[in-house]
């Protein structure tokens, strides 16, 4: 994945980011309920997998929101060119594998792309990434509608993957809507941030056609 150092003497953020990343855990997140009644319409109309589906969604609200596009590479910040997720996949054995999928095409084709790139992951599993500083990691808890989520981290050094994760779906009245968690790393993402990921999150599932 292609990336841009940023020129850290002109970064607004340049004193937070000196902050938090002398911290053991600088991670910050939450979770919050996303209406996804157009996803569900568009995807069931289509017939396109649902987790694909969200992941579209989410692969738009991230190149949305730059501060998730940062990354941290030996103590500089970097900021990504393009969107690549990387997300569990459960496998007949009870464990998982790892997917990574390259965002940036139209619905259509990122759903067959996805479709493709699923089954040469369950073919030949593994938990091993190509490059790892480029992803978000994603995952799902489809049998769980929850309200909190902790995620697993690396505390020496912290990272600076985004971590998103969404688990069951559930109807309120005439509306969808399924818990979403994300954490960053606080030294590139403030609460701002997170916000404007759900705002944008919301926005990709309202402009799904």
């Amino acid at each position: 994945m292609e990336y841009d150092f940023i020129d850290l003497e002109t970064f607004p953020r340049r004193k937070h980011f000196e902050y938090f990343s002398s911290l053991q855990f600088p991670y910050v997140g939450t979770t919050a309920d996303v209406e996804i009644t157009q996803l569900r319409s568009v995807q069931q109309r289509n017939g396109y997998p649902f987790f694909l589906t969200m992941l579209y969604a989410a692969g738009k609200a991230i190149a949305a929101v730059p501060e998730l596009m940062m990354r941290i590479k030996d103590g500089k910040i970097i900021m990504l060119r393009g969107v690549e997720t990387s997300h569990t996949i459960a496998l007949d054995d009870g464990t998982y594998c790892y997917c990574t999928i390259r965002h940036g095409a139209d619905i259509g084709e990122f759903i067959e792309r996805g479709k493709e790139d699923v089954e040469k992951a369950i073919t030949s599993p593994s938990l091993d990434d190509e490059d790892p500083i480029s992803l978000v990691f994603i995952s799902s808890l489809p049998w769980l509608s929850y309200t909190s989520l902790v995620q697993p981290v690396p505390l020496s050094p912290p990272d600076s993957h985004p971590r998103i994760t969404w688990g069951r779906f559930r109807t309120e009245g005439d509306r969808t809507v399924i818990p979403v968690s994300i954490l960053v790393n606080h030294a590139l993402a403030d609460g701002i941030h997170i916000a404007r990921f759900y705002s944008e999150l919301e926005k990709a599932i309202a402009d799904l056609r």
